[in-house]
């Protein structure tokens, strides 16, 4: 990581303290895909879906934003957006500024640009390995690959060495981001839950066997 507490406290301090606090209840859309977006968001708390819809009105999952990230961050820097929608996944609570109020915060205040630096390297990482997982990987990789990239953003550790996933996950939306039929993935999921690598319930997982998802995914 670049930036320092202090470049990371001073960017999140400009968001607490010039822009406007908002709720949303899960489920709820805060940027509809055909909308321009009326501001730059912080979350706070909570967790908020990136996603696209195909010709079919299916939703295809992009990136899940966590707490302490910044969205739409393409569109907040160069102003172009490609008909994404975003989401809240749980309650989440954010911190609204205008484009114009944060082009200027981070044109004034360079030290600002280490954290976003970061966050832009994180999603281009995330978004590689996913380009990569599509072209060279199969089914039951991807989805292996999906959910250790998930584990490393959103896994809590827990005492007998499981790693469970914090942000509900849908069979769908796993199946849209590696490119994959739904039944196809759960089909795949019971498998592994069987072989014991891992554990789902109600859209969360648990990875029982880290070593073993790691041995049968193809790098």
């Amino acid at each position: 990581m670049l930036a320092t507490m202090k470049q990371t406290a001073e960017l999140v301090d400009f968001f607490l303290t010039v822009g406007s606090k908002q709720t949303f209840k899960k489920n709820t859309v805060i940027i509809d895909r055909h909308d321009m977006p009326n501001g730059v968001y912080y979350i706070f708390e909570g967790m908020v879906k990136a996603y696209d819809v195909t010709k079919y009105h299916e939703e295809n999952l992009l990136v899940i934003r966590k707490n302490e990230e910044i969205f739409p961050i393409i569109w907040a820097i160069t102003g172009q957006e490609r008909n994404i929608a975003y989401r809240a996944i749980t309650d989440t609570t954010t911190y609204r500024v205008s484009r114009k109020s944060f082009l200027k915060f981070i044109t004034t205040n360079e030290s600002s640009l280490a954290p976003l630096l970061d966050m832009t390297i994180e999603m281009y990482r995330l978004h590689s390995e996913r380009i990569f997982s599509l072209e060279y990987r199969a089914v039951r990789e991807r989805i292996i690959a999906f959910l250790l990239n998930m584990s490393q953003r959103f896994g809590k550790q827990q005492d007998n060495g499981y790693v469970f996933i914090e942000v509900p996950l849908r069979h769908q939306d796993i199946a849209s981001s590696v490119n994959a039929r739904r039944e196809t993935t759960s089909r795949e999921i019971a498998i592994m839950a069987r072989k014991g690598w891992l554990e789902n319930k109600k859209s969360y997982f648990l990875l029982k066997d880290i070593k073993a998802l790691n041995k049968n995914l193809f790098i």
